[in-house]
């Protein structure tokens, strides 16, 4: 476990729902290739946190990396009302043609 991974772990014991703690723990589990914990983390984030896109894209690549394409589809659908939410085009571009790719391999 890296050192980034411990620190943020004991600032959440002092303020588990910080979501910048929750982001940035999720994408350091992210980066490990952790995608289980990623999602754990990212979960709880998306749960407390109104978020524009970044963080539905992040859950997605998790369950496509570990094979669960149906809620890869929906995280990806839920990213799309959040970046429709904060008006990113381009994001609900993205997302749309990634939830197409998806469907091709069900």
């Amino acid at each position: 476990m890296s050192d980034k991974i411990e620190m943020l772990k004991k600032a959440l014991e002092k303020d588990p729902n910080n979501p910048l703690g929750l982001y940035g723990l999720a994408m350091e589990y992210f980066k490990e290739g952790d995608y289980e914990n990623a999602i754990v983390y990212l979960k709880k984030y998306l749960s407390l946190h109104d978020d524009e896109g970044a963080g539905y894209r992040t859950l997605a690549q998790c369950y496509v990396n570990l094979g669960d394409i149906e809620n890869a589809i929906e995280s990806y659908q839920r990213g799309i009302e959040a970046a429709a939410k904060y008006n990113h085009p381009t994001m609900v571009s993205e997302f749309q043609q990634e939830i197409e790719t998806l469907k091709s391999m069900l």
